[in-house]
C-alpha cells in the first residue's frame, strides 16, 4: 500500500495537479488505489476539484494547501485527493451534482467530503483559512466534519448512500424515449429570449457568461424557423461582449465571464473552449451580416491562438490563468500614464476617442480597456493609426510577466477549436488557418493507441481512457476538415472514431452513450453527460457527430441510430431543470437535417458561394464534375445526382430541392433561413 505520508502529484500529466506537488498536503490523484487507501485506513476522503485557470482555486491553494498548519489537520483527519476537472470531467460532474443536490451553489474550487468508498456526504466550494466572507475558517470545517464522521458514521453512511442514489438517478436515468417534437426548440428559444437583456446583451443580470448553448439555441431557431428576434439577440449579445472588457482588445480572445451586468469587468482566465465557440458563432454571424466587427474579432482571436496557445507538437493549450504576479488581470490592465508612455499623450488621447479605460466602483486593479461606448466599428477602425497603436501596446505588454498557461492538450477542446477554425478558414479563404486546424488534427490523430483517443496529452504523457466528448468533438472536427479540403481521408477517420465510441461508450440497449468508457475502473458510477455546462453536453455533441457523419456518408442506418439516441436523450431530460439546450438543439437538427451536395468544375464557383454562407446545421459534400458522384453520395428521397455538370442539391429532411446551377441561384437559396 502507498505511504499515506506522501504527496503523489509530482508525476501526474495535469499541470494543475503538478502545481500542488510541493504542498505539505499529502495529495494523491483520483484513482482506484487512492480509494482503496481510504478504505484500508478507515478515513473519510477530502476531495478538492479545480482547474489551472481558476482564480479562487489559486487563492484557496495559497491560503490553505500551502499552509503547514492547515495541511497537518488535513493529513491527520482525511485521505486527500486532488482532481483537475478538465482532465476528469466525469468525476467533477458526479460530485458537483452531489453538491447542488445538498442545496449548495456549485463552483470551483469544489471541496467535498466522501465516505471511504467515495460516496459524498457534505461539501462546499471555497473556504478561507480564517473565517470571513460569511464563511467558516477551513480548519473549523475540517475538524467539524471529522467530528461528525466519528460521532455519526453510520448515519452519514446511510445519507451518503441515499445521496449517491439520487445523483445516479439524475446523471444516468432510465426513461422512456420521447418522439422529436417540432415544438421543443421554439418553446426553449422563446424562454431564453424572454431572459435576454435587450440593451446590454446576454442574459439579464450579473455575472454574464458567453453562454454558447443558449446563443446556439437562438441561432438554431433563426436558421430553422426564421425568427428575426432570435437572430438579433445573438448579434447584439455578440456585439456587446466583443466590445466589453471581457474581450482582450489588444491581443484578441475572450475571457471566461464578466462579474458585472455589462461585460465590463472580467474574470481574466481565457479558456480554449470559450474561444472556439466564439469563433464558430462569430463566423455564423459574419455570414449573415458581413459585419467587419465579427471578421476582425475572428482574425484577432485566431491570431491569439496561433501566437500564444500553440503547442510545439501542433495542438492547442487549454487555458491561460487569470493571475500574474499574484494579481488578477494584471497582464491586461493599463493606466492612462502607461498609455501616454507607450503612445505619447496626443496619440493616447486619439486612441481613447474609441477605446476607454474604466475602473468601476469596488474594482481594486488598474483600469480596464474596453469600447462599450462605441461598439459599432467605423472608418476609424480601418485607420492604420489604431492598428499600429494596438501593435505598440501589445509589444509593450509582451515585456510583462505573462499569466501561466495550462499546457495540457485536451482532445475534446481541440476538436471544437479545429472545427471552428476550419469553418472560419472556408468562409474567409484563409489557407493559414486551415493549416493550423490540420496541424492540430494531425497532432491529436497521431496520439491514438490501438485506435483509441486519449483525453489529455502533455508532452509524451497520454491520459486514457478518454471521454465520449473526445470522440464526438474529433468526429465533428474531421467532418469540418473534410468539408474544407474535400479529402475523404477525414471521413474515414471519423468512421474509425465512431467505431471506438460505440465499442467503449455505447449503452446496453443501443440508445446512446455514456460519458465514461466501459473499462474505466475508478468511477463510482457511469454517467450519461446530458447536462450542458459552458459547452453543449456530451450527449448533445455525440448526437450531432453521428448526425453529421450520417449526412456526409449517406448512411441511413447511422441516421436511424442518431434519431434513437436523440429521442432517448429527450426522454431523459424531460424532468431536467437546466442544461438541456444542447440536446434539444441536436435533436432538432436530427429531426430536420440539412445536407448540401455540390458538383463543381475547376472554377469552383458553387463551392466558393457555399463557403460564403456558413450554417452549422448543414453538412456539405463537394465533388468534381464527372467524379462518379452517384456511386459515392446518397441523396434523401431518391433524388438523382447528375455529376456530368455543375450543380447543387440542398436536401432538408427526407426531400431535396431542385438543383441549382449558378452561383447566384445558390446564394439566394442559402441566404434564406428554412423558416
Amino acid at each position: 500500500m502507498t505511504n499515506l505520508s506522501q504527496n503523489l502529484l509530482a508525476h501526474e500529466s495535469s499541470p494543475y495537479l503538478r502545481q500542488h506537488k510541493d504542498n505539505p498536503v499529502h495529495w494523491r490523484p483520483w484513482s482506484r488505489a487512492a480509494l482503496d487507501e481510504a478504505a484500508s485506513a478507515g478515513k473519510p476522503i477530502l476531495l478538492s476539484v479545480g482547474y489551472a485557470a481558476c482564480h479562487w482555486c489559486h487563492v484557496m491553494a495559497h491560503e490553505s494547501f500551502e499552509d503547514n498548519e492547515v495541511a497537518a489537520v488535513m493529513n491527520r483527519l482525511f485521505v486527500n485527493i486532488k482532481v483537475d476537472r478538465e482532465e476528469r470531467p466525469d468525476i467533477d460532474q458526479i460530485y458537483m451534482a452531489a453538491l447542488t443536490a445538498m442545496g449548495e451553489q456549485g463552483g470551483w474550487p469544489l471541496t467535498i467530503f466522501l465516505t471511504p468508498d467515495g460516496r459524498p456526504f457534505w461539501g462546499g466550494t471555497y473556504f478561507p483559512k480564517e473565517p470571513r466572507y460569511g464563511r467558516p475558517g477551513f480548519i473549523q470545517v475540517l475538524e467539524a466534519v471529522a467530528r461528525t464522521w466519528d460521532d455519526k458514521r453510520d448515519e452519514l453512511a446511510r445519507s451518503a448512500g441515499a445521496l449517491a442514489n439520487h445523483v445516479r438517478s439524475r446523471l444516468a436515468p432510465n426513461t422512456d424515449i420521447v418522439t422529436m417534437d417540432a415544438g421543443l426548440l421554439p418553446a426553449l428559444a422563446e424562454s431564453i429570449q424572454s431572459s435576454i437583456d435587450q440593451v446590454k446583451g446576454g442574459l439579464r443580470g450579473a455575472p454574464k457568461f458567453p453562454n454558447a448553448p443558449f446563443m446556439n439555441t437562438l441561432w438554431t431557431s433563426w436558421l430553422q424557423h426564421g425568427v428575426p428576434a432570435h437572430r438579433d439577440s445573438v448579434l447584439s449579445s455578440l456585439q456587446m461582449m466583443l466590445s466589453g472588457g471581457i474581450y482582450d482588445h489588444i491581443g484578441g480572445g475572450l475571457c471566461r465571464y464578466a462579474v458585472d451586468d455589462r461585460w465590463l469587468v472580467p474574470h481574466f482566465e481565457k479558456m480554449l473552449y470559450d474561444n472556439a465557440q466564439l469563433i464558430d458563432l462569430a463566423t455564423a454571424a459574419y455570414g449573415t451580416t458581413g459585419s467587419d466587427l465579427f471578421r476582425i474579432r475572428i482574425e484577432e482571436t485566431i491570431g491569439w491562438l496561433q501566437r500564444e496557445m500553440m503547442l510545439p507538437e501542433g495542438g492547442l493549450a487549454s487555458s491561460l490563468d487569470a493571475d500574474s504576479e499574484g494579481e488578477e488581470g494584471k497582464f491586461y490592465l493599463w493606466t492612462r500614464e502607461e498609455l501616454n508612455g507607450v503612445l505619447g499623450e496626443a496619440d493616447a488621447a486619439r486612441f481613447l476617442s474609441i477605446y476607454e479605460l474604466t475602473a468601476p466602483e469596488g474594482w481594486e486593479g488598474d483600469p480596464i480597456l474596453h469600447r462599450l461606448s462605441s461598439p459599432e466599428l467605423g472608418e476609424a477602425d480601418a485607420d492604420p493609426f489604431f492598428i499600429e497603436a494596438k501593435q505598440r501596446l501589445m509589444a509593450k505588454r509582451g515585456h510583462r510577466v505573462r499569466p501561466g498557461r495550462d499546457d495540457k492538450l485536451l482532445v475534446d477542446w481541440n476538436g471544437q477549436a479545429i472545427a471552428a477554425i476550419a469553418n472560419a478558414a472556408r468562409v474567409f479563404g484563409r489557407g493559414d488557418w486551415l493549416e493550423l486546424a490540420q496541424d492540430a488534427f494531425r497532432c491529436v490523430a497521431e496520439s491514438t493507441v490501438d485506435g483509441r483517443l486519449p483525453h489529455s496529452i502533455l508532452g509524451a504523457d497520454r491520459h486514457f481512457p478518454c471521454m465520449s466528448t473526445d470522440y464526438a468533438a474529433m468526429i465533428n472536427a474531421a467532418i469540418s476538415l473534410c468539408e474544407a479540403t474535400g479529402s475523404r481521408e477525414y471521413a474515414a477517420r471519423a468512421r474509425d472514431w465512431l467505431e471506438m465510441l460505440d465499442r467503449w461508450h455505447a449503452d446496453e440497449d443501443g440508445k446512446g452513450h455514456y460519458l465514461t468508457a466501459s473499462d474505466a475502473v475508478d468511477v463510482p458510477m457511469r454517467i450519461r453527460g446530458d447536462v450542458d455546462e459552458a459547452v453543449p453536453s456530451a450527449t448533445a455533441q455525440t448526437i450531432r457527430a453521428m448526425l453529421r457523419l450520417s449526412m456526409l456518408t449517406g448512411d441511413d442506418l447511422l441516421y436511424d441510430r442518431t434519431v434513437t439516441s436523440a429521442e432517448a436523450a429527450l426522454g431523459r431530460i424531460a424532468q431536467q431543470r437546466y442544461g438541456q439546450a444542447g440536446i434539444i438543439c441536436s435533436a432538432e437538427q436530427a429531426r430536420q437535417p440539412r445536407k448540401l451536395v455540390i458538383v463543381d468544375d475547376d472554377k469552383k464557383k458553387l463551392v466558393t458561394e457555399a463557403n460564403r454562407f456558413p450554417d452549422f446545421l448543414r453538412t456539405d459534400t463537394f465533388l468534381d464534375v464527372g467524379e462518379g458522384a452517384s456511386d459515392r453520395v446518397e441523396l434523401p428521397g431518391g433524388a438523382v445526382l447528375d455529376s456530368t455538370r455543375p450543380g447543387a442539391w440542398l436536401c432538408i429532411g427526407q426531400s431535396c430541392l431542385p438543383p441549382v446551377r449558378s452561383g447566384a441561384e445558390l446564394a439566394d437559396l442559402l441566404r434564406r433561413p428554412a423558416g
